[in-house]
C-alpha cells in the first residue's frame, strides 16, 4: 500500500491506498445531467497513462510521428497536452488539501478538471490535484504525477487475488440500474437504464472485436452477449456468411470449441492483466472485458419470474411489479469505442479508418 505526499513540502495528501487497474469507464461522459457515483473504491488508486484536461492541441497541430509516440494511430479532434500518469482516487481518500475556486473549469453542476489542478496542498499551496464531480462524469480526484510522490506504507503488502478467488467472490456488474438525475418536485429524480459501466465496457470490447474480425463477419454467443455486440457488429462489418466466431472464455469455464477465432475474456481488476488460456494459439484474438461484466455474461441471473405454488419463497423473483426495462436497445459508449480504437495499431488499415470517419453517421442508427 502507499500514501501520496506533496512534492513541494512532503505533507501527506491521502489515506493508505492499494493499486488497482483503471476502470474502463474512467473517462466516460454519460448522458445529460446524470449524477454518476464515485469512480474508485475507497482505499484504492489507479494510474491513468493518458493526459487529462487542458491545455489542448488540435489534431492538425500535431505531427503524426508525435501522435504515434503517444500511442495514437488515427486522427482525433484534439489531444490533451497536460502531464500524463495521474493517480486517480476516490474523493473521500484525499487529505490536507483545499479547493482553488478560480479553477472551476467549464463545469455545469460541479467541477470537471478541464482547467488543470483545482486542489492545492493546504500546507504549501502547491496545486496537486483535480477534483472531478460535474454532472455526467464519474466522481474522482486526479493527483498530478508531477506534484505528488508515492510513498510505501511499511508492513502492509496485499497480494492480488487469484483468478479462482475472484471467480469465487462473483462480484458481477448488473446490466441495468437506476440513474440519478437533478430531478425536481414535478418529476422523478432517477430513470431506469442500461448500466453506464456496461456501455463503456462494450465500447472498449467492440473496438477490439473489430480489429479481431480482420474485416470479416463475426458472430458472438446468443443471449446477453448478442444483445450487447451483434447488432453493432452486423452494422459495422460486411454482410455475408459468418466467417469468424467469438466465444466467452475465462477461469472456471470449459475450453472453447474448435474453430473459435476470438475469445471474450476478463481483465483482472487489481493487476489489469487479461486472462489468457493455457492452450491459446497465435491466431486466437483476446477481447478484454471488465470482470464484473464478464461474470454476468457467463452466468447471467434469471430474468423471468419462477412459477411457484403456495407462499412465494424469498429467493423467487416477483412478477408484480414487472421489472423495469430501458425503452431503447443497448448502445455501446461511442467515446470509449473511439478512445480505444485510435490506440490500436491496426486502426491504420483503410477499412477501420472508414469506420472511424463514419462514426457520426452511425449514430443515427442507434449503435452508439
Amino acid at each position: 500500500m502507499f500514501v501520496f505526499v506533496c512534492a513541494g513540502c512532503g505533507a501527506k495528501l491521502t489515506s493508505p491506498l492499494s493499486q488497482v487497474s483503471l476502470p474502463v469507464h474512467a473517462r466516460q461522459k454519460y448522458g445529460n445531467g446524470a449524477q454518476l457515483p464515485v469512480l474508485m473504491e475507497s482505499g484504492t488508486f489507479a494510474v491513468d497513462p493518458d493526459p487529462w484536461g487542458g491545455p489542448w492541441r488540435m489534431w492538425d497541430e500535431i505531427d503524426p510521428g508525435e501522435a504515434e509516440e503517444r500511442g495514437i494511430y488515427a486522427p482525433v479532434y484534439a489531444l490533451s497536452d497536460s502531464t500524463p500518469g495521474a493517480s486517480v482516487i476516490a474523493p473521500g481518500d484525499i487529505r490536507g488539501t483545499r479547493l482553488i475556486p478560480e479553477k472551476r473549469g467549464g463545469a455545469c453542476c460541479g467541477l470537471d478538471g478541464s482547467d488543470g489542478p483545482n486542489m492545492a496542498c493546504a500546507t504549501c499551496d502547491l496545486p496537486v490535484a483535480a477534483r472531478v464531480d460535474d454532472c455526467s462524469l464519474w466522481q474522482a480526484v486526479r493527483l498530478s504525477s508531477d506534484a505528488v510522490h508515492r510513498a510505501p506504507v511499511a508492513g502492509i503488502h496485499a497480494a492480488p487475488l487469484s483468478w479462482g478467488e475472484l471467480a469465487e467472490r462473483g462480484e458481477e456488474t448488473p446490466p441495468l440500474e437506476p440513474i440519478a438525475t437533478w430531478g425536481g418536485r414535478l418529476r422523478s429524480n432517477h430513470y431506469w437504464s442500461w448500466s453506464p459501466q456496461w456501455e463503456a465496457a462494450a465500447g472498449q470490447a467492440l473496438a477490439h472485436l473489430l480489429v479481431a474480425s480482420q474485416g470479416q463477419p463475426v458472430t458472438v454467443p446468443d443471449g446477453m452477449t448478442a444483445d450487447v455486440f451483434q447488432r453493432a457488429l452486423d452494422a459495422l462489418l460486411p454482410a455475408g456468411p459468418p466467417k469468424r466466431r467469438a466465444s466467452l472464455a475465462g477461469p472456471g469455464q470449459a475450453s472453447p470449441d474448435a474453430g473459435v477465432d476470438i475469445l471474450l475474456v476478463p481483465v483482472h481488476p487489481q493487476t489489469g492483466q487479461t486472462w489468457t488460456p493455457a492452450s491459446r494459439t497465435a491466431a486466437t484474438h483476446l477481447v478484454p472485458l471488465p470482470l464484473g461484466v464478464w461474470l454476468w455474461l457467463v452466468s447471467p441471473e434469471p430474468y423471468l419470474p419462477v412459477p411457484a405454488s403456495g407462499r412465494i419463497p424469498q429467493d423467487v423473483l416477483r412478477d408484480d411489479p414487472l421489472p423495469l426495462l430501458p425503452n431503447y436497445l443497448f448502445q455501446a459508449d461511442r467515446e470509449t469505442f473511439q478512445h480505444t480504437l485510435v490506440r490500436l495499431p491496426a486502426v491504420r488499415s483503410p477499412w477501420l479508418r472508414t469506420v472511424l470517419k463514419n462514426l457520426t453517421q452511425r449514430t443515427s442508427a442507434n449503435l452508439f
